[in-house]
C-alpha cells in the first residue's frame, strides 16, 4: 500500500498489517493464539469463580490475584479478537478513535497488572515475615486502599499517549505494520516533534519496570532471609511453596517484555516479524499461565475444581 497524504490532522482509519512478512501464516500462526486466548479466558473466569465462591479464598493475596486476573482479561480482550479477525478475515481497519483505545486500554492495564504484581509481593512479604500480624496489617481497607492506588497509577501513567497522539499530525502513511495499535508503532507515523511523548514512554517504561522490578526484588530479599532462619527444612519447604507461584507469574510476565527491549536496542539484525511476534506473545502468554500456576499450586482452588468435575460427573 502506498503512503498517504492528508490536510485532516489525523487519518479516519489506520490499517493494521498483522506480522508483518508472515502474511502466509496468518492462518496458521492463529491457531495457537486463538488457543492461548480461549485458555486465557476460561482459565481467568473460573479463578475470578472459586474465588468469589470459596470462603477460604478470601484474602488479601486473592483479592489481588482477581485484579490481576480482571486485568489479564481486559489486556487479551483488548487485541486478540482484532487481531484475529485480521489473520482470520483480512479486516484490517481500525477507527482512529478504536486505535487510540485499544493502546490506552492495553498499556494502561498492562502498567496496572504490573502494580497488583508489586502488591502481592508485599503480601507474600508480610505474611512471611510478620505472619502474626498478617491480619492486622493488610486489612480490608489497606488491600483495597493498595487496589486503588495500583488503578489510579496504571490508568494516569498511561493518560497522556493517547491525548498527545491525538495532537499530532500523520501526513506520512496510516499504515502501522503490527498486529495491535502500539505506542511506538504509532509515534513512528507521526510527522511532527514526538519526542515528548518518546521520552515520556521510556520515562514510563523505567518508572513501572525499574520501581516494580526493584520493589519486588527487595521483598524477595527479605523473604529470602526469613525463609533461611527457618531451622527445618519441613517448614522451609513450605514457607517456599508459598511464594512460588508468584515469583513464576512474576518472571512470566516481566522476562519476554525485558527480551523484547533487549532485542529492539541491539538485536539490529533481528527480522521485524520476530519483533511483533515477540510484543504478541508477552502480552497474550501471562494471562494464560498465570491461572494455570495458581491453579496448580493452591490447595482450596484444585479442591473446588475436583468437586466442580466430580459433580459434572455423578
Amino acid at each position: 500500500m502506498a503512503a498517504s497524504n492528508w490536510t485532516m490532522p489525523h487519518p479516519s482509519t489506520f490499517i493494521l498489517l498483522g506480522i508483518l512478512g508472515l502474511e502466509v501464516a496468518h492462518v496458521w500462526i492463529s491457531i495457537p493464539f486463538c488457543a492461548i486466548y480461549v485458555i486465557a479466558i476460561l482459565g481467568n473466569f473460573t479463578i475470578l469463580s472459586i474465588v468469589k465462591t470459596e470462603p477460604s479464598l478470601h484474602g488479601p493475596m486473592y483479592y489481588f490475584l482477581c485484579m490481576l486476573a480482571i486485568t489479564d482479561l481486559v489486556v487479551s480482550t483488548s487485541f486478540v479478537p482484532k487481531m484475529l479477525s485480521i489473520f482470520w478475515f483480512n479486516s484490517r481497519e481500525i477507527d482512529f478513535s478504536a486505535c487510540l483505545t485499544q493502546m490506552y486500554f492495553i498499556h494502561g492495564f498492562s502498567v496496572m497488572g504490573s502494580g497488583i504484581l508489586v502488591a502481592m509481593a508485599l503480601d507474600r512479604y508480610v505474611a512471611i515475615c510478620h505472619p502474626l500480624r498478617h491480619s492486622s496489617i493488610l486489612t480490608k481497607r489497606v488491600v483495597a486502599k493498595i487496589g486503588l492506588a495500583v488503578v489510579l497509577r496504571g490508568g494516569m501513567v498511561v493518560l497522556p499517549h493517547p491525548f498527545l497522539a491525538k495532537r499530532w499530525p500523520y501526513c506520512r502513511t496510516n499504515i502501522i505494520p503490527h498486529s495491535y495499535c502500539e505506542h511506538i508503532a504509532m509515534v513512528k507515523l507521526a510527522c511532527a516533534d514526538t519526542s515528548v511523548s518518546s521520552y515520556y514512554g521510556l520515562f514510563v517504561a523505567f518508572l513501572v519496570m525499574g520501581v516494580d522490578v526493584f520493589s519486588i526484588i527487595v521483598s524477595y530479599i527479605q523473604i529470602l532471609r526469613a525463609i533461611f532462619s527457618i531451622p527445618t527444612k519441613n517448614a522451609w519447604h513450605k514457607t517456599f511453596r508459598t511464594c512460588g507461584s508468584h515469583l513464576c507469574v512474576t518472571l512470566a510476565s516481566y522476562i519476554p517484555p525485558l527480551f523484547s527491549f533487549l532485542t529492539h536496542r541491539f538485536g539490529h539484525n533481528v527480522p521485524q516479524h520476530f519483533h511483533i511476534l515477540i510484543a504478541n506473545v508477552y502480552i497474550l502468554v501471562p494471562p494464560m499461565l498465570n491461572p494455570i500456576i495458581y491453579g496448580v499450586s493452591t490447595k482450596q482452588i484444585q479442591d473446588r475444581l475436583l468437586q466442580l468435575f466430580t459433580h459434572k460427573e455423578t
